[in-house]
């Protein structure tokens, strides 16, 4: 292979890893400067050059050619890394569920992370996600599932599978699972609570039952966001483990294997 073939595939490489930074978890938010998403981009293709097949670009190609293998690899890219957002879509939507049965949806702080104004607990349950993520070694692991990707998904090989679309309809639905599953605590303590009142708001009707259960409400949901913070951290690390795994066979289905 020459050298204008390995520049090619060095730069197929790097729009694909490109693609991935952008929509990876932590290296997305606006915090982290363009110049260092594209200088990691360059070395991780620089590294995985070597070791990856030529596949489509083993010949000179033409410039439409060239062009064609670019939008394939950043959009297999930006599906990767899309997948490895989900869990973080579902610990958003988990601290939606809790900010409003505790009654703090108007009290929004802005998130670094998501350069959005979310909840606090959104921004807590964010971070831990982070943390989570970092401290369990996934960036590693999600790299070495995109060396992987290669394999499954060679430069070139990507196309449309039937099974694609639904899988990717399922895995978007799991962001449901995973947000009622972290804040299935504080639904039911919520249940509780107006069960409670709603009883006392018949015994005594002369009662102002919603000002009077917003600050048990505030009250006891922090006290249970404080004591659940170890069950929430299991069920985040138990969906952190599966992304290589998702973005393994997502990869598989759009390589048609």
């Amino acid at each position: 292979m020459g050298a204008t073939e390995s520049l090619a595939l060095w730069f197929l490489i790097f729009a694909r890893s490109g693609a991935l930074f952008t929509a990876l978890p932590v290296f997305s938010h606006s915090g982290v400067p363009i110049q260092l998403r594209i200088a990691l981009s360059a070395l991780l293709a620089f590294l995985l050059a070597p070791s990856i097949s030529a596949g489509a670009v083993t010949q000179p190609l033409a410039l439409w050619q060239l062009v064609r293998l670019l939008v394939m690899e950043v959009g297999s890219g930006l599906l990767l890394g899309s997948i490895c957002r989900l869990v973080f879509f579902g610990v958003e939507m988990a601290a939606g569920i809790m900010a409003t049965e505790m009654g703090l949806t108007m009290s929004s702080i802005y998130n670094p992370m998501s350069n959005t104004a979310s909840p606090v607990t959104g921004t807590v349950l964010y971070w831990m996600a982070l943390v989570l993520l970092l401290s369990l070694d996934m960036h590693h692991w999600i790299l070495a599932a995109f060396q992987r990707s290669y394999v499954l998904l060679p430069i070139g090989g990507a196309h449309l599978n039937p099974a694609l679309l639904p899988n990717i309809i399922l895995r978007s639905g799991s962001i449901f699972v995973v947000g009622v599953q972290i804040a299935a605590p504080m639904i039911s303590v919520s249940f509780v609570i107006s069960l409670v009142f709603a009883v006392l708001g018949r015994a005594v009707p002369q009662m102002n039952i919603f000002s009077e259960s917003m600050p048990v409400r505030t009250l006891v949901g922090l006290g249970v966001f404080g004591l659940t913070c170890t069950l929430m951290a299991q069920y985040l690390t138990n969906y952190l483990r599966r992304l290589p795994e998702d973005m393994l066979s997502v990869a598989k289905l759009l390589g048609g294997k």
